[in-house]
């Protein structure tokens, strides 16, 4: 394009500016080609008349489109030249407050002297493996890209931060490392990373210091690799330190300090630790005090040392070798206020030996005093003949121990590099490692020294490095993508460096000078002007003779000769050199030892006694070390990290600062220019634009300029063909782009002259559009005119008709009104009269007839109170009488008592009566036996005289059939049918009118159903109508009490409590969590010594280490159990751990067995009751249904039963007790007596044996005797009916032949009854629901009533007195609700204090049993055999819901169940069947009380279950269905237990399965911390498969055309971006692996809440990856995004609400999500639109929402940004929002899982074992 087409009318450029370096105007007249003025306006509406010349002033730069401003990579402008790129940061900068911006392959990074909330956690995990061009500029980034780029492509990387003092290198730096150590963490237990991090506190104490520039200014450089193993973990770390500014230790300029670590100290010298240091205030020591000011704003240099110190520990720096390191520095302190004082004649001088700060150095260092006093003050010359001690001058003096100081400050700080590096050594092999370079940038001061040309050379260095990669970066891009390319010519600073380094070069020349005896700083310049004028990057200054100046790569630095030759030499004499070597500890002298000295052969044979002196002195040769000067080692170095850095993949991090006064978010234009011409991000620029910067996909191309291309090119369905077609016709230099294989490149314009070519074909097209649109307004306007016109014609004719009308029909009217006046005049005077006298007849007879009723009332009252008073006397003195007997009776009957007591007592004493005990237990043992014998004969006589009647009964119904057959052969007439006829036709008219009866009752019930029905629904809408005025009233009242009111409200306190109690419950998951991964640590470190300890292939796992139980003989019981009382804790130490235990949990087994027994009999007391009130209101009806037979006969049965077992239970139980109590005295007086213990096993036994016996055989008889009862029953009823049936076919005189009418006559008998039956039921069901409905509606009219006094209350009281009303009700609800829990307490109380004492009695009884029950246990563990309880079969339901199986046979079962069981196995079986058979074989080890077997069986099962999801960590559907059999068997504890909070749902069935021996509350809480292990294990593996998924299922699928391209390139990453990678997800594939784990959950037999739960914390962390990637990255906060996003919610929701999970709260946790998209399709402009926003996005905080709103980008230019000061209202009106101001979601936040009691419909006899499960040894029991 010519210049006559780019300098037009409305075109922006730059043009420069003295303050602000350029300045934005606009052209507002055509150039034409040759002129030499350019006509501008600039932004304050003034005119300006810019000069053009060939030379001096060329065109000025012309500005990007405003759709381009912004951009994340400023290669991505259209003009790329050094005011766009200033423009885009500081637009960038200070609107949208974006520090980080990408150039080409840099990172420039702008100091915002603000603490930012964008390097948190979540931030990190939010760019880990993610692409760089994926996200937002960020630190994060970059090192995201070297890790990623080191396990791509196994090269070594580099991050190299450079920038001036101030510009935040090290934070940079240090935010790197922390990225690295956070996402590769350790390979084991070492945490490496921890260390790495635990250095930077260290190297900024000894290293960092405040300067004019910067409060923490690093004054040195370093390198740190960070190394990684094989599996990329942080292996180990290296540390490599350049240039120390030794110099500041003993000199700071104004407004500076020293380095930290000596202010640290003295804050710190109050510790008794450092009293020894001597130390006082920084104030008072010269080398802290020159700048002048110790203190820093904001820093506490106290806090600052306990966290160096935590550093070091955590180093391994012991405790003394940090004293030594603290004694070192504190003696620089002491040297630097040693006073050295002046002779009289200047030439020499000396120090006082009384000096305290000498004295302190010596001490603080174990020197000696004299002598350090001596060579302080004295050097010693040594020639080749003699050796000299000479004086030195104060001066001197002073200079030599100022160099001494730096001497032993830098050997320190190489000490504690050293150390440092000692500690991230590790001795694995390093596969790879990451270097991240802080090195200072560029500097150029007034006065530059040594210091500046060792930074600006290294800079130098680095700079080429930095420009030839960047040029191989290019040219790689362009031969990827195949287009031809020509050599780049960029700039080269090889001559420079060669000036530098070179031989003869400024460096070599300096070294040179040093050699020289006497050489000086002037020499060594005229040696340089002689050199090195000839060179273009060597010049001397005209005013100046001792400075010169070298061209840099970044600008002209002159720098000052002096100090040079000192400064390169760094001199220190050796007599102090040595006095160090020689100190008493062991650290000071170890900092100065020859690092290279080889120690002289041992002498031998006799020479080694004699003693040669030489004659002349030897001349003792310097150390190799000291003889290096400073830049002959800095070059050294430097060629070192150059290698290095060469060997790596270079990343490159420019720190920019943004002013010189520190202040936050300020950009100051001249500063920026001068550092990014510095740091060679304009170089940069220069590499991009010199070829094509522009670069575009085709198919965002595509998208961005279609509206450019005709419609015949749409056709074509290649699109790169219809791209190069547009191109070909749109810019006709062909050189102006190329066509890659992705890409389509552009030269520096292009895409702006393409933006104007947009721009005028969407103006054009408005112009059509606005011209049509005029046409047709106007075309609009005169129809509507005409219209009108005519509708007023028709109106105004209308008018005057109806004007005409009216007045006839007002001249008839007259008329009629005339005549009905006349007639209602004389009407109502009739009417008056009449009236009057009715009035007056009334109100006479009202008067006679209330006389009458007072008369009567007054009477009636009389005999009332006459009643009333005579029947009080009489009940007085009944009451007096009756009194006195109970009162005469009491005394009498505890006289009798008394007596009946003491004669009690009195046997109880004798020793007879534990004779008459044991004769009596004989005699009953022998009574029961005869007992039984007789109960045996008399159920064999039963049974054959039941036989006998059976016999008998057929016999007689023979006889009755043969009868009945002869009778039908003798009937022969008519007569009994025709009676039967009409019987048969009254039946059906009683049928018919009970049919009739039946349905005008239904009717009525209906119609007063309805009418009812209609009554509450309209009691319910006057209800709700006052709820609503309630409501209402009770708004304004919380309106007038204000904000504490509110607080203070009952919903917020129930909320409050119910959020402490989520937290709470989040809290202890989470410590189980934490819990859990300490196990697995512990295992894998067992693993680990196990493999150590044996050979391979004989690993030994820890058996049962995480199970409850211990190898103690005696079971577990918990203090929960046993209750905290004082008397209980008494006794269990008195008694023994052992004894105790065991003791209490025989008497927990006993206290539960009576509660057991004691909720059987309520429950069979209750259903006897039952049976009574229905054979009650039954009448006893001979023809009755079997089903009422069977009630009674289970009536019968049961009272028989309990009546029985009651008496021989109290009977028997008393006797054994007795016994019991009696024999275990006996055991316990004679326990050496073995016979005696033995007999009396024998004797228990035999009782045992005769008791089970005993209640076999009586409950065998009371089931036969029920079943005789049952049985003579039907008979009697058949003989009944028979008789009568004989009668009346014996009346019938016709023969038998009409069966089919008997059977007819039968069938509406029955028929009959059943409706008779129906009838009562459901009119006994009605009249109960009409009792319901009428007492509803009377609790509704008084609840009506209560709320329309209230009303009414409330409406006559003024508004104070309504508050203080409503605060009063409050109260006195609360006071109720107090009053209520007080009594609920008390009855606990008092519960628990009987409870209590019950316990104590109980302990004292079970004491007695101990001996028995040890013996017992002995006998079944001796027996290896299965022991199962020998009884009579009873019924089949007591034994049913049980597996039975051997001990030895657990482990295949175990191994069955749980280790290799798959859930396909079991899908279409019951859903969790191994829970099942688990807890059916925990309720037989139950059954047969075997303690150990369910200790084992559940220890067992639960290491199983933890053992195979430890090997399956990444199986969603085994963890489910672990989780679902977890949860069931949980629920199986609960429901089962016995315990009656559990048991509210159970059937009778499920209540006889109730576990009767053992309490399992221990492990159901196991149970319970497994199940929220696995819940957490669930989430973990249901996020990792969602997590790839959900940024490009939300964001990025389904992509609206249009949308603006993200302007920056794709650079290299670890996924190939050609191939598409894993980022192809859409909508549907998320919804389907949503719906998949639900299905999945839901096969398993997952409880439905905790499902719910499940899918609630998926949503949460699909919010949190969607939100904090929207929030990190700038092109997808756009409208079309929002809309996008919008409905890819609302699919969310309809799967939710497909799936019936609306109850689960998932939707709610995408609330932010959802407001973020409304937040991007909001408009936003005006104060109504930021008040809209704040309305709308009350979740987001306040961060969040500025935060988007600074990262929206318009898709055209019709589209506005959003503007500062809108931002700025948006903050100002939520300033005072209460919120957590964080930035990012925390994507590892977990919702606190609560499991719901579900308990099972299931029966488990009901339950059977498939085949292919192979448990072919559990035994159906």
């Amino acid at each position: 394009m010519s210049v006559n087409e780019l300098y037009t009318k409305y075109t922006r450029v730059w043009i420069p500016d003295p303050e602000e370096v350029w300045k934005p105007a606009e052209i507002i007249r055509d150039y034409k080609e040759g002129e030499s003025v350019l006509h501008l306006k600039l932004e304050d509406e003034s005119t300006l008349e810019y000069p053009i010349g060939p030379k001096d002033n060329p065109l000025p730069f012309l500005r990007n489109p405003d759709i381009l401003v912004g951009e994340n990579d400023l290669t991505a402008l259209s003009y790329l030249h050094e005011p766009a790129v200033l423009h885009n940061l500081r637009v960038r900068f200070l609107e949208s407050n974006h520090i980080y911006t990408y150039c080409g392959i840099v990172l420039v990074a702008i100091n915002p002297y603000e603490q930012l909330q964008i390097y948190g956690e979540e931030v990190i995990n939010a760019y880990s493996g993610q692409n760089m061009g994926d996200m937002d500029p960020h630190i994060f980034a970059v090192a995201e890209e070297a890790y990623k780029q080191m396990a791509r492509d196994e090269k070594n990387q580099s991050i190299i931060v450079s920038g001036e003092s101030g510009a935040g290198k090290t934070v940079s730096a240090k935010y790197a490392m922390r990225y690295f150590a956070t996402v590769g963490g350790s390979a084991n237990d070492t945490n490496v990373e921890e260390k790495v991090l635990a250095s930077s506190p260290i190297m900024e104490a000894i290293g960092n210091a405040k300067t004019t520039r910067n409060d923490n200014s690093s004054r040195f450089g370093k390198y740190i690799q960070i190394g990684f193993d094989r599996r990329y973990h942080i292996i180990g770390a290296n540390m490599r330190t350049y240039l120390l500014e030794k110099s500041r230790v003993v000199f700071q300029a104004e407004d500076e300090r020293n380095y930290h670590i000596f202010y640290q100290l003295c804050a710190s010298a109050c510790l008794p630790e450092f009293k020894d240091l001597a130390l006082t205030s920084a104030e008072d020591f010269t080398y802290t005090s020159l700048g002048e000011n110790i203190f820093i704003e904001g820093v506490n240099d106290a806090k600052d040392l306990e966290r160096t110190r935590e550093a070091l520990s955590l180093l391994g720096v012991k405790e003394s070798h940090q004293m030594s390191i603290f004694k070192i520095i504190a003696s620089i302190l002491h040297l630097g206020n040693v006073d050295i004082v002046s002779e009289r004649d200047g030439e020499s001088c000396h120090i006082s030996r009384n000096d305290p700060h000498l004295q302190h150095y010596c001490q603080l260092l174990g020197v000696e005093l004299e002598q350090m006093e001596h060579w302080l003050c004295h050097r010693k010359l040594v020639t080749t003949a003699e050796t000299y001690v000479k004086n030195m001058s104060r001066a001197q003096a002073a200079n030599a121990r100022d160099a001494l100081a730096k001497h032993i400050y830098a050997h320190l700080f190489d000490w504690i590099v050293e150390h440092i590096n000692k500690a991230l050594y590790t001795s694995s092999k390093q596969h790879s490692f990451i270097g991240v370079l802080d090195i200072y940038g560029f500097e150029t001061f007034e006065i530059n020294s040594f210091e500046q040309f060792c930074i600006n050379y290294a800079n130098e260095k680095l700079q080429q490095q930095f420009n030839s990669h960047v040029f191989k970066l290019e040219q790689e891009e362009y031969m990827k993508e195949q287009i031809p390319w020509t050599l780049i010519d960029f700039y080269d600073n090889q001559p420079c460096i060669d000036l530098i380094e070179a031989k003869l070069g400024i460096l070599d020349l300096l070294d040179e000078e040093c050699k020289v005896p006497k050489g000086t700083d002037q020499n060594w310049a005229q040696k340089l002007y002689s050199q090195h004028l000839s060179s273009q990057h060597f010049e001397k200054p005209r005013m100046s003779n001792s400075s010169f100046i070298v061209v840099h790569f970044a600008d002209k630095v002159e720098y000052q000769c002096d100090g040079f030759l000192e400064k390169n030499r760094d001199t220190v004499y050796e007599e102090q050199i040595n006095i160090l070597k020689a100190s008493k500890f062991q650290l000071v002298a170890d900092l100065f030892q020859d690092g290279k000295e080889v120690p002289a052969p041992p002498p031998s044979g006799k020479s080694s006694r004699i003693n040669v002196r030489p004659a002349k002195p030897i001349i003792k040769g310097h150390n190799r070390e000291h003889r290096k000067t400073v830049g002959h080692q800095f070059r050294n170095s430097l060629h070192l990290l150059m290698e290095t850095l060469n060997a790596t993949t270079p990343h490159y991090v420019r720190c920019i600062k943004p002013n010189d006064d520190k202040e936050a978010f300020m950009f100051d234009s001249r500063r920026a220019v001068q550092q990014l011409r510095a740091c060679g991000v304009l170089e940069t620029i220069r590499i991009s634009a010199a070829g094509y910067p522009s670069r575009w996909t085709y198919s965002d191309f595509y998208n961005r300029y279609r509206v450019l291309m005709k419609k015949k090119d749409m056709t074509i369905g290649d699109k790169k063909q219809v791209c190069r077609n547009l191109l070909e016709t749109l810019i006709k230099d062909p050189d102006k782009f190329q066509f890659g294989k992705t890409k389509i490149f552009f030269r520096a314009g292009q895409v702006a002259y393409l933006e104007k070519l947009r721009a005028d074909k969407f103006r054009f097209a408005c112009i059509k559009i606005q011209k049509t649109v005029r046409g047709w307004l106007q075309r609009t306007r005169y129809l509507k005119i005409r219209k009108s016109a005519i509708t007023l014609q028709r109106y105004g004719r209308g008018y005057l008709a109806r004007r005409y009308a009216e007045y006839l029909r007002l001249t008839r009217g007259a008329l009629i009104c005339q005549k009905q006046y006349r007639m209602v005049r004389v009407r109502r005077a009739y009417l008056t009269v009449r009236k009057a006298v009715i009035t007056i007849q009334a109100f006479t007879r009202g008067m006679f007839t209330r006389r009458l009723y007072q008369e009567f009332l007054l009477h009636h009252k009389a005999i009332i109170i006459q009643k009333t008073v005579r029947g009080w006397l009489e009940r007085k003195k009944f009451l007096r009488a009756r009194n006195a007997a109970i009162v005469i009776q009491c005394a009498y009957r505890r006289v009798l008592a008394k007596r009946q007591f003491k004669q009690l007592k009195i046997e109880a004493r004798s020793a007879e009566h534990l004779k008459k005990l044991n004769t009596g237990m004989e005699n009953k043992i022998v009574q029961l036996q005869r007992k039984m014998d007789d109960q045996t004969k008399e159920y064999k006589t039963q049974n054959e005289q039941l036989s006998v009647t059976n016999t008998a009964l057929g016999t007689e119904v023979n006889k009755l059939q043969k009868e009945l057959e002869t009778l039908r052969s003798r009937q022969g007439d008519n007569t009994q049918v025709t009676c039967l006829q009409e019987e048969l036709e009254k039946l059906r008219v009683a049928l018919q009118e009970a049919h009739t009866q039946r349905k005008k009752l239904e009717e009525e019930h209906s119609s007063e159903k309805l009418d009812l029905e209609q009554r509450v629904k309209e009691l319910e809408k006057e209800n709700s109508m006052l709820k609503a005025e309630k409501e209402e009233m009770n708004r304004r009242i919380r309106h007038s009490q204000g904000s504490e009111g509110q607080e203070d409200s009952v919903s917020q306190k129930e909320v409050r409590l119910q959020t402490e109690l989520d937290e709470e419950r989040l809290r202890y998951q989470n410590l189980l969590k934490e819990f859990s991964r300490l196990e697995q640590r512990y295992d894998n470190l067992q693993e680990e010594i196990a493999y150590n300890k044996f050979a391979p292939g004989h690993r030994r796992n820890p058996s049962n280490q995480s199970s409850i139980g211990s190898e103690s003989p005696f079971p577990s019981i918990t203090m929960s159990e046993v209750g905290d009382t004082e008397d209980t804790i008494q006794q269990i130490e008195e008694m023994g751990l052992g004894n105790a235990a065991m003791d209490l949990s025989v008497f927990m087994k006993l206290q539960k067995r009576v509660r057991e027994l004691e909720q059987e009999r309520k429950r069979l007391q209750t259903n006897l009751e039952k049976m009574e009130e229905l054979s009650k209101r039954k009448p006893i009806d001979p023809n009755s249904s079997t089903s009422e037979e069977d009630t009674n006969a289970d009536l019968a049965y049961n009272s028989l039963k309990r009546q029985e077992l009651e008496s021989e239970n109290k009977k028997l139980k008393n006797d054994l007790n007795e016994l019991r109590k009696a024999l275990a005295n006996r055991a316990s007086e004679s326990c050496s007596s073995n016979e005696l213990q033995e007999s009396y096993n024998l004797l228990l036994s035999q009782l045992k044996a005769a008791n089970e016996e005993l209640d076999v055989r009586k409950e065998e008889v009371l089931m036969l005797k029920t079943q005789i009862v049952s049985t003579k029953k039907p008979k009697e009823d058949t003989n009944h009916i028979d008789s009568n049936d004989v009668t009346d076919w014996a009346n019938n005189k016709k023969p038998i032949g009409k069966e089919e009418a008997l059977e007819a006559y039968q069938g509406l008998s029955e028929s009959k009854r059943l409706l008779e039956a129906q009838l009562q039921s459901q009119s006994r069901k009605h009249q109960d629901e009409l009792e319901a409905l009428h007492t509803q509606i009377e609790v509704l009219k008084e609840d009506l009533e209560k709320k329309q006094e209230m009303l009414n209350h409330f409406s006559t009281l003024p508004p104070e007195a309504l508050v203080e009303f409503s605060v009063q009700q409050e109260i006195t609800r609360l006071t109720n609700e107090n009053l209520d829990l007080k009594e609920i307490m008390e009855k606990l109380e008092k519960n628990e204090r009987k409870l209590k004492k019950q316990l104590r009695i109980y302990i004292k009884k079970v004491q007695e049993l101990e001996l028995a029950q040890a013996t017992a246990l002995q006998a079944n563990r001796a027996r290896p055999e299965l022991t199962r309880q020998v009884t009579v079969q009873r019924k089949e339901k007591d034994f049913e819901g049980m597996f039975e199986y051997y001990k030895e046979d657990e482990a295949l079962l175990i191994k069955a169940l749980v280790t290799d069981m798959k859930p396909h196995v079991v899908s279409a079986t019951v859903p969790c069947l191994p829970a099942y058979i688990l807890f059916m074989c925990i309720r037989h080890a139950d059954y047969i009380n075997d303690d150990q077997k369910v200790h084992s069986l559940l220890t067992s099962s639960i290491n199983a279950v933890k053992k195979v999801l430890k090997k399956n960590n990444d199986d969603f559907e085994m963890a489910s269905f672990w989780l679902a059999n977890t949860s069931r068997l949980l629920h199986c504890l609960k429901q089962y237990s016995g315990d009656e909070a559990f048991m509210t749902q159970n059937t009778a069935k499920q209540n006889e399965h109730c576990m009767k021996n053992f309490d399992l509350a221990e492990y159901r809480q196991v149970l319970s911390d497994l199940s929220i292990q696995i819940y957490q294990q669930l989430i973990k593996i249901a996020e990792a498969i969602l997590q790839p998924m959900i940024v490009s299922a939300m964001l990025e699928s389904g992509s609206l055309t249009g949308v603006k391209p993200m302007g920056y390139r794709h650079r290299s990453s670890s996924m190939d971006c050609e191939t598409g990678g894993p980022g192809g997800y859409t909508l549907e594939a998320l919804v389907r692996q949503l719906s998949q784990f639900y299905t999945i959950m839901g096969e398993h037999g997952l409880d439905p809440e905790i499902g719910q739960q499940v899918i609630r914390q998926l949503f949460y962390s699909i919010n949190a990856v969607t939100l904090n990637n929207l929030l990190l990255r700038k092109d997808v906060c756009s409208w079309s995004t929002g809309m996008q996003l919008r409905y890819n919610i609302s699919q969310m929701e309809e799967w939710v609400r497909g799936r019936n999970l609306n109850q689960s709260g998932a939707v709610a946790t995408i609330e932010p999500l959802i407001q973020a998209a409304q937040l991007l399709q909001l408009r936003k402009k005006t104060s109504q639109d930021a008040e809209a926003i704040c309305n709308t996005c009350s979740v987001l905080s306040t961060q969040q929402i500025v935060k988007i709103l600074n990262l929206y980008t318009p898709l055209n230019e019709f589209e506005e940004r959003v503007t500062v000061s809108f931002i700025r209202d948006i903050q100002n009106r939520l300033q005072g929002r209460i919120e957590n101001n964080q930035l990012l979601v925390d994507t590892k936040h977990t919702f606190p899982v609560l499991f719901p009691y579900t308990p099972s419909a299931l029966s488990l006899e009901t339950i059977h074992i498939p085949a292919s499960l192979n448990l072919d040894f559990l035994i159906r029991v």
